[in-house]
């Protein structure tokens, strides 16, 4: 018989709270359990979060993070004048 706290794999660290939240979300949403541990005790503090994922998980939920394209999120739109025209 394994101990279930040894399958769990450090899969990334996320300097908000709020990032890794929304990584966890996008991983639950294929299915995949996640376990958040914020890297403070305080609530609110927004000193950064931790997803873990079981072993049996961490290769497909690597995949998910990997595709996400990170560039394209900080790009502004172009010709976006907030109303457009009448």
């Amino acid at each position: 018989m394994t101990d279930q706290v040894d399958n769990w794999h450090k899969l990334a660290r996320y300097d908000t709270n709020i990032q890794g939240e929304l990584h966890a979300n996008l991983l639950r949403n294929n299915d995949i359990t996640v376990s958040l541990q914020p890297l403070s005790a305080m609530p609110g503090m927004n000193s950064g979060i931790v997803l873990w994922v079981q072993d049996t998980d961490l290769v497909h939920a690597k995949r998910i993070l990997d595709s996400i394209d990170k560039d394209a999120a900080s790009l502004p739109e172009t010709d976006d004048d907030n109303g457009g025209t009448l």
